[in-house]
């Protein structure tokens, strides 16, 4: 059941809500009316261009690349992570504007989408950056015979799995006694907390492997006198720098609000809480990009996939013109008909 003197802010958070503000109610009015404008319209443009480049990049895969490849099946299944995360962004556009109006069960899968989403994207990353090394730091040796790293995939969607249903299986619909509100939020804050701390050294210990990884192909290729083969590795760092900007302020951020949620530590004043939800909604918006992201990178960085998609491209506009000029002689013909 919500505090009394909780405010809006904290109960329509998708992720979290805040604990009372200590000694006095901290208006956060303003933060609300922000949040609820602009969230949903920068939400509303990640589900289009996510929607519309990760398709693109399942279709490439299908019809124009290999998937006896490592790189092609890991860099497919990530495009299916981005699209599960994606699907869960939609409701929480909704949730910023009207509150939870789904239900019990939806409010349990949409957390699952997140967190399904959230794990399998730095599982995936995490594969491909070792796959990299063992290429790149011992290319003699027969890693790619392993039969753990063709299974891999299956492992990494039933680990993730595994973990969301700690997330979603602890979510609720939760009834604001004051207003009727509806919100869908954790049963608890100490098991809001423990997740939050969970999600933190997830991200973390994998991004110490992908540092470790990294350090190590990039003494290799430096004494290296080709680059032809290390245009892969490019690409994922990319990839993989990219996800970690955009998700560690947001694990920061929002392991700062699990301390003063445990009651840690405690802001002096309210300008201080009040900043701090601001950088939340910028790390959230920040770090929920990743899931559109990935296609541009594939697309600037991926020779292959720039042409690939300049191929397709070629023959939508190809089609469009016959069409076009089949409509246009169609209608000559009915003109020229009509004077008779």
């Amino acid at each position: 059941m919500l505090h009394n003197n909780m405010t809006e802010e904290e109960t329509m958070d998708p992720d979290y809500y805040n604990t009372d503000y200590p000694n006095q109610l901290c208006e956060k009015d303003k933060v609300v009316e922000v949040g609820s404008i602009i969230i949903p319209i920068f939400f509303a443009l990640v589900v289009v261009l996510s929607c519309i480049g990760n398709i693109l990049v399942l279709v490439i895969l299908a019809l124009y690349e290999s998937l006896k490849s490592l790189t092609n099946v890991f860099i497919l299944n990530l495009a299916l992570s981005d699209l599960l995360f994606t699907f869960g962004l939609p409701f929480w556009t909704s949730y910023f504007v009207w509150g939870w109006t789904f239900g019990e069960i939806a409010c349990k899968a949409v957390k699952f989408l997140f967190y399904v989403g959230f794990y399998s994207s730095v599982l995936f990353l995490t594969l491909m950056t070792i796959q990299r090394y063992m290429a790149v730091v011992h290319p003699l040796s027969d890693w790619e015979k392993c039969r753990g790293f063709s299974v891999a995939p299956f492992f990494v969607w039933i680990l993730s799995g595994g973990i969301s249903l700690l997330g979603s299986l602890n979510s609720t619909v939760i009834t604001d006694s004051n207003t009727g509100s509806l919100y869908c939020e954790y049963s608890s804050v100490k098991i809001k907390s423990s997740i939050a701390y969970f999600q933190n050294a997830f991200f973390f210990f994998a991004f110490l492997i992908m540092g470790f990884c990294y350090g190590r192909m990039l003494r290799t290729i430096t004494k290296s006198r080709t680059n032809k083969r290390h245009k892969t590795v490019r690409l994922i760092f990319c990839i993989a720098l990219v996800f970690f900007i955009g998700w560690a302020p947001y694990n920061i951020v929002m392991f700062l609000k699990s301390l003063t949620d445990q009651n840690f530590y405690q802001f002096k004043d309210c300008p201080e809480s009040i900043r701090l939800d601001y950088a939340y909604h910028a790390c959230r918006m920040l770090a929920f990009t990743h899931c559109c992201l990935n296609p541009v990178f594939y697309v600037f960085i991926g020779v292959k996939f720039r042409n690939h998609l300049k191929v397709i491209l070629q023959k939508i506009f190809k089609k469009k013109k016959k069409l076009d000029f089949s409509q246009a002689r169609l209608a000559k013909n009915v003109s020229q008909g009509s004077m008779y």
